[in-house]
């Protein structure tokens, strides 16, 4: 080898033993460590509600090991934005979304410095799953633990619609969503139908974890400040899985097209009422005259009225 081969080598050792030398220093374990404390706030903040850490599936996958499953590369582009991925076809997103029963991941918002340190903290964290945030918010009487969901679902059925409140002051879910089970109209519709969420979330756990974790933007106006009681989620999601059937019952269905056939027969009443109020003598009656006359041989123009 040539003494400038020899002294290539030399300075590549080099270049490598000061790199090695700088991601083990202090600083470099103080900035990674900094980026995985961030990145554990973010997943009590905004991950808790449909994942854990090695305590098992909830509306999401079980986190643990991930980083070792998923290239990083691909877990960055997945966590800040799922919903481009699955509208692009991602093979592991798709899969994953018929997986766990159709429910799509939602994008979050996070900045890729954010999904970064998410990654960073997976990468080191102990196995478990945090507090849902609602349960840190300070309120009159907050929960202390995720709920076992085995509450009461006639408690549950009057919180829902609003016949019993919620202890923090929270609105009746009725005034959003609709179920199978409490009446002809069902309730509101600004969020999803609730019938089948159990089922759809994979379990009563699944959903009571993410009603604890109010994960959506509206969930999260709603209730940040007057978030349920651990008693209040077991209750409503044990109505929720009782309401768990695939349609409304036939006697609903029939209510509802009896109110729309009553609904129309006053509509028609009302219009037929303001129409003949709005045909005024001077043209019905001389069309009336003209249709006579024709019908008695007559001229078909009628004398004018004085």
């Amino acid at each position: 080898m040539t003494n400038g081969g020899v002294w290539r080598l030399l300075r590549i050792a080099a270049l490598a033993t000061i790199a090695c030398a700088w991601v083990a220093s202090p600083a470099t374990a103080k900035a990674a460590g900094a980026d995985a404390e961030a990145g554990k706030q973010i997943f009590q903040e905004k991950c808790t509600a449909c994942h854990t850490i090695g305590k098992g599936n909830l509306v999401g996958p079980d986190l643990k090991g991930v980083t070792a499953l998923r290239p990083r590369e691909w877990l960055q582009q997945w966590i800040a934005a799922p919903d481009r991925m699955l509208a692009a076809k991602d093979p592991v997103g798709i899969a994953l979304l018929h997986e766990f029963h159709d429910v799509p991941m939602p994008n979050l918002g996070l900045s890729a410095a954010e999904a970064n340190a998410l990654i960073d903290y997976l990468a080191t964290a102990v196995p478990g799953a945090a507090v849902p945030p609602a349960e840190a918010v300070s309120a009159p009487a907050p929960a202390t633990s995720a709920p076992a969901a085995s509450g009461d679902p006639e408690v549950g059925k009057e919180l829902f619609t609003g016949a019993a409140r919620f202890r923090n002051g929270g609105p009746p879910c009725m005034a959003c969503h609709s179920v199978g089970g409490i009446g002809a109209l069902g309730g509101g519709q600004l969020g999803p139908d609730l019938t089948t969420v159990v089922t759809r979330f994979g379990g009563a756990a699944a959903t009571a974890a993410f009603v604890g974790g109010s994960p959506t933007p509206t969930m999260n106006a709603v209730w940040q400040r007057t978030p349920l009681t651990a008693d209040e989620r077991a209750n409503v999601v044990a109505f929720l899985a009782q309401a768990a059937i695939s349609e409304r019952p036939t006697q609903a269905i029939w209510r509802l097209l009896g109110l729309a056939i009553l609904g129309l027969a006053i509509l028609l009443v009302a219009a037929g009422w303001i129409w003949r109020r709005r045909q005024p003598d001077g043209v019905r009656l001389p069309m009336l005259a003209r249709q006579r006359n024709t019908a008695r041989g007559q001229p078909a123009t009628a004398p004018r009225r004085t």
